[in-house]
């Protein structure tokens, strides 16, 4: 992962091993320890190579960006691509962060596809999970849904009922964007606070609230962020409202599968 980067980003790179603790290029391209399993040390890792690809794509296509968007993590690397965050200070949060997520065990999540969100809620009401929850409204017709192991299992299979519905598990450790995340929220927050957001280049658009991204309410926007479900959907409709066309993902391709699935 990000293999040629690094060599093309080596100032950079050292900023993030000196913030890690630990050479960013052998986690990702030899993981000897075995450590990107970990969510403290694959969120970094994750964040480190979008800033990288985020930067060579800046390079070659100057001022081509007026608009920015990520999904979860990615939202760091949106932020950072437009001015609002520094790498380094984005770095540090997002070290933080995994560290944090880390702790919260117990939890699984399932992808759904093939029925409407609301499909999904409904079945989760009906069946009186209080674990469970819509983590991630990502298009039309697919959502994730997250929570206790166990009651996670149990709506998957209610869900699998409808008619067209799929559900796939998914290989995390947690319960990511759940209420169950709240106890992050304290810890995480009293950091945001203490870092300066600036207007930026760009405008960001807010995956907690589907709307643009105010750098004045950053702290409480990404405190909430882990706990709070993943609004896509609106993302992608307040870009196009604001007359974005053409979409531009910097690592792989599931976004822009989803922008396709969004009417």
């Amino acid at each position: 992962m990000g293999a040629d980067l690094f060599v093309q980003f080596p100032e950079v790179t050292a900023l993030a091993d000196g913030i890690l603790g630990y050479s960013i290029e052998e986690l990702c391209t030899r993981d000897p320890h075995r450590r990107l399993r970990d969510t403290q040390f694959a969120q970094p890792a994750v964040f480190v190579v979008n800033a990288l690809l985020g930067m060579q794509r800046a390079n070659e296509q100057p001022d081509a960006y007026r608009f920015f968007a990520g999904h979860s993590l990615g939202e760091y690397n949106a932020l950072v691509a437009a001015g609002v965050l520094d790498f380094g200070t984005a770095l540090r949060l997002v070290r933080r962060r995994g560290e944090l997520m880390a702790g919260v065990t117990g939890g699984a999540m399932s992808a759904v596809q093939g029925v409407p969100a609301a499909f999904v809620q409904r079945v989760l009401r009906e069946t009186g999970l209080s674990s469970v929850h819509v983590a991630n409204l990502n298009a039309d017709t697919q959502t994730a849904i997250a929570g206790d192991r166990v009651e996670v299992a149990v709506a998957a299979k209610a869900i699998g009922a409808l008619p067209g519905a799929r559900v796939v598990p998914l290989n995390v450790s947690g319960p990511f964007h759940t209420p169950l995340m709240a106890p992050v929220e304290p810890a995480l927050r009293e950091l945001l606070r203490a870092c300066e957001f600036a207007d930026g280049h760009g405008t960001v658009v807010s995956s907690v609230t589907g709307a643009v991204f105010r750098p004045d309410e950053g702290a409480e926007l990404l405190a909430r962020q882990v706990s709070a479900p993943v609004q896509w959907v609106r993302a992608v409709t307040t870009l196009r409202t604001a007359g974005v066309t053409r979409f531009d993902e910097v690592h792989g391709s599931t976004l822009t599968a989803l922008v396709s699935r969004i009417h």
